[in-house]
């Protein structure tokens, strides 16, 4: 059976528990070797990975791109707009094309029901690489970037601030999965949806006020509050500047609290300089591990552990 990884569901709590410990072995075996070397086993050698965009990406796209090339293999990077998926070529025949060329397919895009519909036509891996219900690649590098620094997922708390979007969604479907608690601080208008809270198990809840969310909190999360292809709301913008995470938020959490985003950052938007550049800041250690995420990911889909 073809493994998918459209959702953090896909893998379930011991596939992800499985894609934690390789990426965390797998970065440490790396530890000062050259971005190009390939890893000593070479696992995907002779594999290729197509990765269609029809959203822009910086560390997607990289990050895929070197995962599979430290594996041993090989990716093709299109964007959607020079292929016939941009001129009227259907989901579901693009599919089936690229499954008879490469061994997965990785696609960044918006609808769900895209990846959804690749996944059903392929015959190959399909892997979500973000859409706007949710972006599960980015929260396996979270959650690796909190093991790293020796924190348990077990009872953790997390808290998140601003807008109820896929990030969040799958925060808390990690939740329910891995049994860590999340407390999501949004506006009126802004909330995750029903749906998305329940993907929590009833360990995730959404409150009115930033600090009944930070404190205690172990780790602190937000995201920017005007999405790629959203028009920059100036209304939005004033919904969200409450939940703002500055200094002074950040001392009501745990003194060891982390502070995670996913990037691209609007400063003195959703975070002010001073926290995102500050000592309890992960950020650069979140992006780099998309990396390790994306190549035990890529393990994961083709069958190689879990």
């Amino acid at each position: 059976m073809t493994r998918h990884f459209l959702n953090l569901s896909d893998a379930g709590a011991d596939g992800l528990a499985a894609i934690l410990a390789d990426a965390l072995d797998r970065k440490n075996a790396r530890a000062g070797w050259t971005k190009g070397r390939v890893d000593a086993d070479a696992p995907l050698a002779g594999h290729v990975l197509a990765m269609i965009f029809e959203k822009n990406s910086t560390r997607t796209r990289v990050s895929f791109d070197m995962a599979v090339r430290q594996l041993g293999g090989q990716s093709i990077v299109m964007e959607a707009g020079q292929m016939q998926l941009g001129r009227g070529e259907t989901v579901a025949d693009t599919a089936r094309v690229l499954s008879g060329y490469v061994d997965a397919i990785m696609i960044r895009t918006d609808d769900h029901a895209k990846v959804e519909e690749m996944a059903h036509y392929a015959s190959v891996p399909v892997i979500n690489g973000l859409t706007d219900a949710s972006h599960p690649c980015q929260i396996v590098a979270d959650l690796l970037t909190v093991i790293e620094q020796g924190k348990a997922l077990p009872g953790l708390k997390v808290a998140w601030l601003g807008d109820g979007n896929n990030v969040l969604a799958s925060i808390v479907e990690a939740a329910g999965l891995m049994h860590f608690d999340v407390v999501a601080a949004c506006p009126q208008g802004f909330q995750p949806s029903d749906a998305d809270l329940a993907l929590g198990k009833g360990r995730a809840k959404v409150v009115g006020n930033a600090r009944e969310a930070v404190e205690g909190a172990d780790v602190v999360v937000t995201d920017t509050w005007i999405s790629m292809g959203q028009a920059h709301a100036d209304t939005k913008l004033a919904a969200m500047m409450p939940f703002q995470v500055d200094a002074a938020l950040m001392a009501t959490a745990k003194p060891d609290a982390k502070f995670l985003h996913c990037l691209p950052a609007h400063r003195g938007e959703e975070v002010t300089t001073d926290v995102i550049d500050g000592p309890q800041s992960l950020i650069w250690a979140e992006a780099e591990n998309r990396l390790h995420a994306q190549k035990s990911i890529l393990r994961w889909c083709l069958g190689q552990i879990g």
